[in-house]
């Protein structure tokens, strides 16, 4: 699991076992008052053990380009989160 801290939210990412497969997401967490929102990273892609999946989890955080005011991500546009 991988952190990013920024002004209001602290984001994290993972990968949650689904079924046979694993899946990457991204978690932001309020610094004050409110619960985490979940989401799912490259939702058309799975992986086939955990360590691959917290990667591209991880590597999704690290290319955010930042947050909106809410917490939603930011990704640069046209970001598929696939390397080829």
């Amino acid at each position: 699991m991988a952190e990013r801290e920024f002004d209001n939210y602290l984001a994290s990412s993972g990968a949650t076992l689904e079924g046979a497969r694993y899946s990457a997401w991204l978690a932001i967490k309020p610094r004050r008052h409110g619960f985490p929102v979940y989401y799912a990273i490259c939702e058309n892609r799975s992986f086939r053990d955990k360590d691959t999946a917290e990667a591209a989890a991880a590597k999704a955080l690290a290319d955010m380009t930042g947050l909106e005011e809410d917490g939603t991500p930011i990704f640069p546009e046209d970001y598929t989160g696939f390397d080829d």
